[in-house]
């Protein structure tokens, strides 16, 4: 047993030294002109200093942020800002959010922090009975359109089954909200602004694992990128591969040994869940052929289900394999057999393989 333990441990390590490596990845990287290297959860408190800064009508608040969080994110904010725009709320999330509700609904900028996914649970009926319904239950005459819930999600090498959960597919059956995961430090900034700014309500998930072991280029004054807008960051001519957030850096890796082993593969990120980008998909897909999905929540019912129907709807007399999905497993997430469940490197080179074999 105690050899065993160590090989996962041994394969928990050199998980994080890949991502160390593709964080600074030319394909994963976006442009940092005039920027500076920082890693994400940087990259999440200077989105969130600009959006304070930038609009005196924004709130950032939830479980211990006014001493920075768990992660750190809100770190000098509550110094900064004042206590009576970034402050503590009790131990519940129901409460958290809505709040948050009420506080968007009169006109501000309601950014409300979760502390895990994993917690964002007793929430839910808030978010999904409220916060998405609000504007169409009122003809459009009212709506919390400011409010952005964040909060940080996934595997992160020692959370078991309480802290390594991957909801995001729960919240992509509801109409009236966004559902947004950045992929590395200056895709985190600028998405997470331009949900803030969005006037729908949106659900942020930050990659937990990333927080600092991806490090990036990222510009240090105020921009945004585009919701609902895939981007496509390694061309290919055999098989498309679709991601999101930290899984974007294990598929990097497959694509790269994929190309060792003469097969070329086009790599999305594709950022935004709800609203996603059917047509960048479609596009890539009609080129290539095959599909690959990967995510770490559990397979059944994963948001890789929808794209595999909608493409595959979409293209199909054009595919020339059935879509692979590589994806988490359908149990509880574990503790010591993190290893087993993830969708590793090697799984999604296999999936890549067959697919292209077919």
């Amino acid at each position: 047993m105690a050899t065993n333990l160590k090989k996962l441990g041994s394969i928990l390590t050199k998980q994080a030294s890949l991502v160390r490596r593709l964080s600074s990845s030319p394909s994963l990287a976006s442009d940092g002109a005039n920027g500076k290297s920082i890693n994400l959860y940087t990259a999440i408190n200077q989105a969130l200093q600009i959006a304070l800064d930038s609009d005196p009508r924004s709130y950032v608040f939830g479980e211990d942020v006014g001493f920075g969080g768990v992660f750190r994110c809100t770190t000098g904010l509550a110094d900064q800002f004042g206590k009576h725009r970034v402050f503590n709320t009790p131990l519940c999330e129901q409460g958290i959010v809505g709040f948050g509700i009420g506080l968007a609904a009169m006109g501000n900028r309601a950014i409300a922090e979760i502390q895990f996914a994993d917690y964002i649970f007793p929430a839910f009926d808030q978010i999904v009975n409220e916060a998405a319904k609000f504007r169409y239950r009122s003809g459009n005459e009212f709506n919390c359109g400011g409010l952005t819930v964040r909060a940080p999600y996934g595997a992160v090498g020692h959370g078991g089954h309480y802290h390594s959960q991957s909801p995001e597919a729960f919240f992509c059956h509801v109409p009236g909200i966004k559902v947004v995961i950045p992929r590395s430090p200056k895709e985190a900034k600028g998405l997470l602004l331009a949900s803030i700014r969005d006037p729908n309500p949106v659900v942020f998930f930050e990659p937990k694992w990333l927080y600092r072991l991806a490090v990036e280029e990222v510009p240090e004054g105020d921009y945004t990128l585009p919701l609902s807008q895939a981007e496509v960051i390694r061309e290919g001519s055999d098989i498309t591969l679709v991601g999101w957030g930290a899984q974007l850096a294990v598929m990097e890796q497959a694509c790269i040994d994929a190309e060792k082993e003469g097969i070329s593969c086009e790599l999305i990120d594709l950022r935004t869940l709800i609203p996603w980008d059917k047509e960048t998909v479609e596009a890539s897909v009609r080129k290539t052929g095959r599909l690959l999905i990967s995510h770490e929540a559990p397979v059944t019912g994963g948001f890789g289900a929808e794209i595999s129907a909608s493409i595959v709807e979409r293209c199909f007399l054009r595919l020339e394999a059935p879509v692979a999905r590589v994806c988490g497993l359908d149990t509880p997430f574990p503790l010591v057999f993190e290893p087993f469940y993830m969708p590793t490197k090697n799984k999604i080179l296999d999936a890549i393989k067959d697919t292209v074999n077919f």
